[in-house]
């Protein structure tokens, strides 16, 4: 057992008092294809990219495919969905986002997994098209 990884929990179910579940949330993000998508949450410039902004950095993968598993990270706790308000958003524009909670890069600090510097410069080496740099620089909700 990891010395550090055990001072996160505060259950013998491995939760948190909010509800948090540490060893849930490692085993669905240390899945191949999910840590792949964490690690372009963490590196994206914004630290919130959109799917289209993943499709592109993980092209074997589909949208649905993308959604899916985030969708599974979500219910874990390690992503949350920020959404544009109707009223906001523009048409032909993503308006949903994906960051990491608090909790899940807490836990993932603690445990030396996706360093956001390392994964930033990886993700600034890859070449993007107009349209993904555009999509980059997009404002994301709060």
């Amino acid at each position: 057992m990891n010395p550090r990884l055990a001072e996160t929990n505060s259950a013998d179910d491995g939760g948190e008092p909010d509800g948090f579940e540490t060893w849930t949330a490692l085993q669905k993000a240390t899945d191949q294809t999910r840590a792949n998508l964490i690690a372009d949450i963490v590196g994206h410039p914004q630290g919130a990219p959109s799917v289209r902004e993943l499709e592109y950095m993980n092209p074997a993968l589909g949208e649905d495919a993308i959604r899916r598993h985030l969708g599974v990270l979500r219910d874990v706790g390690v992503v949350v969905e920020l959404v544009v308000e109707p009223g906001d958003r523009v048409r032909g524009y993503p308006y949903k986002f994906y960051q990491l909670t608090p909790q899940a890069r807490a836990l993932f600090d603690r445990n030396d997994l996706f360093p956001a510097d390392a994964w930033q410069r990886q993700y600034a080496r890859v070449e993007k098209t107009g349209e993904i740099a555009e999509l980059e620089e997009m404002p994301r909700p709060e």
